[in-house]
């Protein structure tokens, strides 16, 4: 089965720069500061056709969290983590995101929006877009510029190095547009492709692409930085073995500001709040990517992701607790102790996960699109699988506040 697992991540990113914008016209820039924090939430609706026929559809979230690490001849650097999760649609899909890839990513970005970047990291996917020109623009007003995609094909074709594809966008001015009831300026960026590339070494490559991007971009020009865009994308691949893959959706993402977390406090007030609620078999800690509160020994009906009734009134004292940090999305991961295959130990910690992660769903606790489920199965263990004590502490699902 052939997916795309990545949004197109055009424009979400930050840059920085020093000019001042005029008072006559809209002058589109980057700009920026060091320390900044930002993440980015994106929804990709795809369906995926097989030789014309479709094969599925999918409902792919994607978020970034992005640091602006320093500034250095007037080129903002980053330092950027993808993390991609998709749930099936349609009834019967699963309410959460199941995790499916995390890439990290460093790169520079000027003023204009050229992008500066090594060649072995595969996001952000689309790059030099959108590229500004340094003049003034008026409602109408058009432009072209270089871009290219970089896609991640390990998992589809077996080709190892991220793959680029080339095109040129077209931009146009639209004036002021709505988004979220405020207006803001806004672009238009389409781009087509249409390439017969050379063949690399896979198990399968295209011998023809063929795409469209056709996207609008609101633009927040005090801040320097687009706060949303949404956008209509179809990519045809023939490959080397015959066949003919097409990729038809939309995407849609917007940019959140995160506030600094106090994990300190936070692990105070959630560890003082389930003393209080006497909720068993839990524990609250530190970690790197928040505030981790682990629900040990948690327990199911045997060999399945059936929650019993007593952990759903746990669970419903933790909704109590989650809904206080609303603003933060959450992790939700399954853990094993050391027994049976390991492929049967990541399947049933996932799926364990998802069942915690659904359950917060129904109550409430956040909405799909801030909720994402991963499977670990025994590989970070707290307690030693020799002994019935730490096996318990193994056996257990964590729900991590994240920070960014």
């Amino acid at each position: 089965m052939i997916k795309i697992k990545q949004g197109l991540f055009s424009l979400m990113v930050i840059g920085f720069a020093m000019q001042v914008p005029s008072l006559e016209g809209e002058q589109f820039f980057y700009k920026h500061k060091t320390g900044d924090k930002y993440r980015i939430l994106s929804t990709v609706n795809e369906e995926v056709y097989v030789n014309r026929r479709l094969s599925h559809r999918a409902e792919i979230l994607n978020r970034i969290a992005v640091e602006i690490t320093e500034i250095r001849n007037n080129v903002a650097h980053h330092g950027a983590l993808f993390q991609t999760a998709e749930r099936a649609q349609g009834a019967g899909g699963d309410r959460s995101f199941q995790w499916s890839r995390e890439y990290e990513s460093e790169f520079g970005r000027d003023p204009q929006g050229f992008i500066t970047i090594d060649s072995k990291f595969f996001m952000p996917v689309v790059r030099n877009v959108p590229v500004f020109l340094n003049q003034d623009l008026n409602p109408g007003d058009t432009w072209s510029a270089e871009g290219h995609e970089m896609h991640d094909f390990r998992d589809s074709f077996g080709i190892i190095e991220p793959y680029r594809i080339p095109f040129t966008a077209e931009y146009t001015f639209l004036g002021r547009r709505q988004w979220r009831d405020k207006d803001y300026p806004a672009f238009s960026v389409s781009y087509r492709i249409f390439t017969e590339p050379e063949p690399v070494r896979g198990t399968l490559w295209p011998r023809r692409i063929m795409g469209a991007s056709d996207q609008i971009v609101y633009w927040d020009t005090e801040l320097g930085q687009a706060v949303a865009y949404n956008e209509v994308f179809r990519m045809v691949f023939e490959l080397s073995n015959g066949n003919t893959v097409e990729y038809r959706g939309s995407a849609e993402a917007e940019i959140i500001e995160s506030p600094v977390m106090d994990k300190e406090q936070i692990a105070r007030e959630i560890g003082e709040a389930i003393t209080r609620m006497g909720i068993a078999d839990t524990s609250v800690r530190i970690v790197e990517e928040g505030i981790s509160i682990s629900l040990e020994n948690i327990q199911f009906q045997p060999d399945s992701a059936e929650l019993l009734p007593a952990e759903k009134i746990k669970l419903d004292k933790i909704t109590g607790v989650l809904q206080k940090y609303g603003e933060r999305d959450i992790l939700v991961g399954g853990h094993t102790a050391l027994a049976g295959r390991p492929e049967d130990r990541m399947t049933l910690s996932r799926e364990r996960a998802a069942a915690v992660a659904d359950y917060l769903i129904e109550k409430k606790a956040r909405a799909p699109g801030h909720i994402v489920v991963r499977g670990y199965g025994a590989e970070q263990p707290l307690g030693d699988n020799t002994t019935e004590a730490g096996r318990r502490k193994n056996r257990r699902v964590e729900i991590t506040i994240l920070e960014n």
